[in-house]
């Protein structure tokens, strides 16, 4: 039974670790000067994203354009100044603009429009309405499928899911609009739509809350979205010709923008078609931000910052096609006494630092180094004898010898085998399985303790046949066993990119679309399966044949294609996995290096340089892309170099940062200003307090001695690893590995039999140190503090332990584990830091 918890003494101690290393206890930060004072407004700049010979077309009863109008001032600095200027329109009732600069068509003829910032200062830009009084026929696709995405109607949670919403569906996001045309005009007997008085039209009177509508109000009355479904209706409904033009991409305007915090920026979204022609589609394109607290968008394209520094990304998405609208927020503080930099990776992100007037933390001290760097590359805590020599080593390359050594030695294969083998699913239903598992988990070590090239190690994988007795990288197959799983496996976890959705319809993030998921999956086509030698083993094998999959929506057999590559021919004596390989391994291949860079960067820091780190795409950018781009490279010309990559990042001055902020960088939490504390995962943490307390985890079928990251598979059964997030090796994704604290944990590690039987252990660090005779209370203490934190006990610990020691003379043993108790129970244990 546990017994009672220590006393409020003990309490005391545990708080006095130094929890000012983490953001939310930093002291409170002064006001920015930003951007600073932009001068003299000098100039303004109209844009509209598609002046064609000096002069703005509106074709149609349904057009409209958005102005944006930026302020150029004498400092160079930029501002927008769209809900600001004023706007005159000559001759009048040509045309109508709002004060956001929002111009609708009124009657046929030119305009011109006079656009004011400050007296004197002052544009125009000239306009031209056709086609009102003839009105121009409108394409379903092209102008009444937007606005059902733009609106949410044909989204996952409404009418865009399997089976629909109330009896009405839509294809998800309108990747089927031939499908939406069908639903909306020849369902239920046409009730949906009323031609002769399109107003009374259901489709309208629901959409805009004028009957009942279970999705509540969707658009305002006689809005721009309102006027074109009304349109359409008007017009019979047609869903256009085969030869009408279509959307072949969307631009962006502006691109990027040096954005000051809690200010707006007005932005424009323009479709170009097939025949030359260009539309503002601004009110009808999806606008999503990938950091709201950073930024917001609103529907029209209004971007409005937050009060975080960094950088953030507005998606705009129209028909399936994506562009991107970045804005840097900076903090705009002097940035004049950056630590030194130790290679191109400080080079990468100091830039991006003195971009924004972020000061950086200072380099750490050697006892925070030694702990972090000994758990991010072998996955345990620093001896006591590691601690001791590295402290009191004078040699001014000590830090990079201890890289060096760590990364020479086991451990660094033991940990980084426990990473692979879960994200690989080496995963163990039954006993039946352990050769099976055993062997690829070994396969894994090795391969990693001999610094295989990276891409050997892909190929091996993806490539292999055989059984997994004989080639144990088939472990692979085994968990995904059919060619969806194959494929997205793959591209998730060798190239960072998301692809399911495009199994089912286009990506709605990303440009990948159907034809591109099937040329993906022909790569693994000929992947056969019959029954091996050994009871239950599976042998796989390159079945001949032409590679080839069929595109469930077209019929057609599309033939093996990397993602944006062209499409190879293969014969039927050629296996296309190592042509897939081949394509991965290229020096040019977009994905592939950056993929792995991105994902040990995350591994080190706790955030990638995309976030997710196997969610990389144009509407998910780097938050430094020149650093991606640098370490990609690196690793590319280092020939694919695992330790060396390893060695690259941990040796920077920008890993080295101490975890406590400044008074500004507190709330940094992407431009790597400081080292960001991270919770110790499952395996480590249970390891490090097996050091503490000088105790070990029995596991079956292992040799005594096993510790945590050294189990070969998930199929062990452990409260506490089960409980601390270890993940169940179920999906490529490394968000199986929880790192989120919960109630169920405090209580583990506070009042747990289990971790109670370690502290009173007979033969554990707290009887070996109650029973020492020979040492004083103060070294043995001290020696607690090493084993713990890497770092001796500071003055207020000590005194609080001594005389915890003193108060408990008669039980000294009971005194040092509640001492070991405390010390595992503080953040500055449980995170590395």
């Amino acid at each position: 039974m546990p017994r009672a918890l220590p006393p409020v003494a003990l309490l005391l101690a545990a708080l006095l670790a130094p929890v000012h290393l983490f953001a939310a206890d930093a002291p409170a930060k002064p006001k920015a000067p930003g951007l600073g004072d932009p001068g003299q407004l000098t100039s303004i700049q109209v844009e509209t994203g598609r002046l064609k010979d000096g002069v703005v077309q509106l074709s149609g009863r349904d057009a409209s354009q958005q102005i944006v109008v930026t302020g150029v001032y004498s400092t160079g600095q930029t501002r927008d100044l769209s809900s600001k200027a004023t706007f005159d329109a000559t001759p009048a009732g040509v045309v109508k603009v709002d004060e956001t600069g929002f111009v609708v068509p009124v009657a046929e003829g030119e305009a011109t429009i006079k656009v004011v910032a400050a007296p004197g200062i002052e544009s125009s830009l000239k306009l031209k309405v056709t086609n009102l009084v003839h009105d121009l026929p409108i394409n379903f696709a092209n102008q009444i499928t937007p606005v059902f995405t733009k609106y949410s109607c044909n989204g996952g949670g409404c009418h865009g899911k399997s089976g629909g919403q109330n009896g009405f569906r839509l294809s998800l996001l309108g990747f089927e609009p031939k499908e939406d045309f069908e639903f909306l005009v020849k369902e239920g007997r046409g009730r949906r739509l009323f031609p002769a008085a399109p107003d009374q039209s259901l489709l309208l009177l629901k959409a805009t809350a004028r009957l009942p509508h279970g999705g509540g109000q969707r658009i305002d009355f006689d809005s721009p979205a309102y006027r074109v479904l009304k349109r359409w209706v008007e017009q019979g409904m047609p869903y256009g010709k085969e030869t009408d033009p279509y959307v072949t991409h969307i631009e962006v305007q502006p691109t990027e923008r040096l954005m000051e915090r809690e200010t707006t920026q007005q932005i424009v979204v323009v479709a170009h078609y097939s025949d030359g022609s260009s539309e503002d589609v601004t009110r009808t394109t999806q606008f999503d931000s990938n950091d709201t607290e950073m930024a917001e968008v609103s529907v029209t394209g209004l971007v409005t910052t937050g009060q975080l520094t960094g950088s953030v990304a507005v998606m705009a998405r129209y028909q399936g096609h994506v562009g991107v609208y970045r804005a840097t927020v900076p903090l705009g503080v002097a940035v004049d006494n950056l630590p030194k930099a130790s290679n191109f990776v400080d080079e990468a992100v100091q830039k991006k630092l003195k971009a924004l007037g972020l000061p950086s933390s200072q380099i750490c001290d050697d006892a925070t180094y030694l702990r972090r760097v000994t758990v991010d590359l072998t996955g345990r805590l620093p001896t006591l004898e590691e601690v001791e020599q590295f402290l009191g080593d004078q040699d001014p390359n000590k830090r990079v010898n201890l890289v060096n050594r760590l990364l020479d030695s086991t451990d660094y294969a033991d940990y980084f085998a426990n990473k692979w083998s879960a994200i690989l699913r080496n995963k163990r239903r039954m006993d039946i399985e352990k050769p099976a598992t055993f062997a690829f988990y070994d396969w894994i070590r090795t391969s990693l303790n001999e610094n295989k090239p990276y891409d050997q190690f892909v190929r091996e994988v993806v490539t292999a046949s055989g059984e997994a007795g004989v080639n144990p990288p088939v472990g692979w197959y085994r968990e995904v066993k059919d060619q969806s799983a194959q494929v997205e496996d793959t591209a998730q976890l060798f190239l960072g990119l998301r692809i399911q959705c495009a199994r089912c319809h286009h990506h709605p993030f990303e440009k990948w679309s159907q034809q591109d998921y099937y040329g993906f999956a022909a790569f693994f086509a000929q992947v056969g399966r019959k029954k091996g030698e050994i009871q239950n083993a599976e042998r796989i094998y390159h079945r001949r044949g032409v590679a080839q999959a069929s595109n469930p929506k077209t019929g057609q057999n599309v033939k093996p294609t990397g993602l944006g590559d062209k499409t190879l021919e293969l014969t039927a004596d050629q296996d296309p996995r190592h042509y897939l390989a081949d394509w991965m391994a290229k020096k040019d291949n977009p994905f592939f290096s950056k993929s792995l860079v991105n994902r040990y960067w995350k591994h080190f820091f706790g955030r990638g340089l995309v976030d997710p780190e196997d969610d990389m795409r144009v509407t998910n950018p780097a938050s430094n892309p020149d650093l991606l781009d640098a370490l990609a490279k690196n690793f590319v010309d280092s020939g694919f170099d695992l330790k060396q990559l390893c060695r690259t990042i941990v040796s920077s001055t920008t890993y080295q940062l101490s975890a406590e902020p400044n008074e500004w960088n507190q709330d940094d939490k992407q431009n790597f200003s400081r080292y960001y504390p991270k919770r110790l995962n499952a395996e480590v943490l249970l390891d490090a307090i097996d050091q503490v307390t000088g105790t070990s985890s029995a596991f079956n079928g292992v040799p005594a001695g096993t510790r945590a990251v050294q189990l070969p598979d998930n199929g062990f059964t452990s409260y506490f690893l089960t409980v601390f997030g270890r993940p169940e090796s179920s999906s490529a994704c490394e968000c199986e590995r929880s790192s989120e604290a919960n109630l169920a944990q405090s209580l583990h590690l506070l009042n747990s039999g289990e971790i109670q039987g370690k502290l009173t252990s007979g033969g554990g660090k707290a009887a070996v140190l109650a029973n020492d005779k020979s040492r004083p209370h103060d070294v043995k203490v001290r020696e607690l503090y090493l084993l713990s934190f890497g770092r001796a006990p500071l003055p207020d610990e000590l005194t609080v332990a001594l005389a915890h020691i003193q108060k408990n003379e008669a039980d000294p043993k009971r005194a040092y584990e509640d001492i070991v108790w405390a010390l595992v129970n503080t953040k500055e244990f449980l995170f590395n830091h």
